[in-house]
């Protein structure tokens, strides 16, 4: 346990001594973020704030992570998933100010990069002899896929990465939704392995390992926070975005008992973002209508003159109700099933 202590205080002390230098290395180079002409007009005013602070949150979170790890496979495929999607992320960021635009990297190709990502994932969860199936809560049912596992974990992957990237469009709302939401898999691998024995030196260290990468990100997530609340001083970028969404993925599916499914609870802010803007596709193509002043679902708000903290605070409290259930049925019916 002294070990997730010490990777969230290592992380969160990173974060902060590198963040100041960090960002007057994005100023000086001009490393600033284009708004998109589309979105709200108060977005304006943000044009040329640094971007790419995600690396802060990755370089961080890794140092401190790596000297205290049991380097259990679990444990390092979270990290391989954080960073290779941050990866993913970096290279869209870094098109958008090369080429000086607000549109990065296609859309085929990081579906394709994801697809890789999923499919080095696959390879270690059938190293692992993890079972190709989902358990469903309250109803206690485990659900076998057989092939279409893959498919799923695809989704998974996919689906969080883009749904998390999708939150990143106010100060502090999609870093402060993604370190609720890890501190609760954090939270639940601390839980997993205070219970996997009454004997300290044969507890499952699998458990361990995914709390200590768990606690890396929310410290060094936290330390980026400090200069990403409003009015912020750098932005995340796709870098951080989407690897909070590898990190989350990963975590789901590496957590022991299958928790993939608890996402939609404990990723369900970012279920919400993203199911706005499939429905506003939806209705504007077929409908000739839009549901929504403008999506995602948080720039809709802003439309009605929701200042930018009010959203931010309220989507954090909705994200902790959803997490706080999350974590309700995994100690409820997961643990039932040891």
């Amino acid at each position: 346990m002294t070990r997730v202590l010490i990777a969230a205080l290592v992380a969160l002390i990173i974060s902060i001594v590198v963040g100041p230098r960090f960002i007057d290395f994005l100023r000086s180079n001009e490393f600033g973020q284009h708004i998109r002409e589309e979105g709200p007009e108060h977005h304006v005013s943000k044009q040329g704030t640094p971007t790419m602070g995600g690396l802060i949150i990755l370089f961080a979170a890794t140092v401190a992570f790596l000297p205290v790890t049991h380097f259990t496979l679990q444990g390092l495929t979270v990290l391989f998933a954080t960073l290779a999607c941050g990866a993913i992320g970096f290279l869209d960021d870094f098109i958008k100010l090369t080429h000086r635009r607000s549109l990065g990297l296609s859309g085929r190709w990081k579906m394709l990069l994801l697809v890789g990502i999923a499919v080095i994932v696959g390879l270690v969860a059938d190293h692992l002899q993890i079972e190709h199936s989902v358990f469903v809560p309250i109803v206690n049912v485990e659900v076998p896929l057989s092939y279409g596992w893959y498919i799923f974990l695809f989704l998974i992957i996919a689906g969080t990465a883009n749904g998390t990237n999708l939150a990143d469009g106010v100060d502090g709302l999609a870093a402060g939704t993604s370190i609720i939401a890890i501190f609760t898999f954090t939270a639940m691998n601390v839980v997993s392995y205070v219970r996997s024995g009454t004997d300290v030196a044969h507890r499952n260290l699998t458990d361990l390992d995914l709390a200590i990468i768990g606690a890396a990100l929310v410290g060094a997530s936290i330390g980026f926070l400090w200069y990403n609340a409003f009015p912020a001083e750098v932005f995340m970028g796709d870098t951080g975005s989407m690897a909070f969404g590898g990190a989350l993925a990963s975590l789901a599916i590496m957590t022991r008992r299958h928790t993939e499914l608890l996402l939609l609870l404990i990723g369900g802010i970012f279920v919400i973002e993203a199911l706005s803007v499939m429905i506003q596709v939806f209705t504007f193509k077929y409908l000739k209508r839009r549901v929504f002043l403008m999506t995602p679902i948080h720039h809709h708000f802003e439309m009605k003159a929701w200042s930018e903290t009010k959203i931010m605070v309220r989507f954090w409290i909705v994200t902790g109700i959803l997490c706080a259930a999350g974590f309700a049925l995994f100690y409820r019916y997961y643990f039932a099933q040891r």
